[in-house]
């Protein structure tokens, strides 16, 4: 079966700097999206450890560091890299479109720290 997505237009990229995060609510889901040059990724925006906000954490390649505790999250899977707890977050379908960042909430996804751990 093939799953229609279901694409929310947010901004234009020019609004996310480069290495780069902003927050954005979609009918209270709570998002960072990230600019990283030839792509856009989105998280979701709330660490599992502290409940910082990732779109506030330093971007250095595909992961962003926590500001509150430096947990670090890989953008394109959101497994948390070497923390002292298996954790991860939910990533988002991200594309641009005529310089438009659009995100689909319907299909987010989240590896299960068990399976990261594999």
């Amino acid at each position: 079966m093939i799953r229609e997505r279901n694409w929310t237009r947010i901004t234009e990229i020019k609004n996310i700097p480069l290495r780069e995060g902003r927050s954005v609510s979609i009918d209270g889901l709570e998002l960072a999206i990230f600019n990283l040059n030839d792509r856009f990724m989105t998280i979701e925006n709330r660490c599992p450890h502290k409940g910082g906000p990732l779109c506030d954490g330093i971007v250095s390649g595909t992961t962003v560091v926590c500001p509150l505790h430096g947990w670090r999250f890989d953008l394109e899977t959101g497994v948390a890299v070497r923390a002292s707890s298996p954790a991860c977050i939910t990533t988002f379908p991200t594309r641009v479109e005529d310089g438009i960042v659009l995100v689909d909430t319907s299909s987010g996804s989240r590896i299960e720290p068990a399976e990261a751990a594999v």
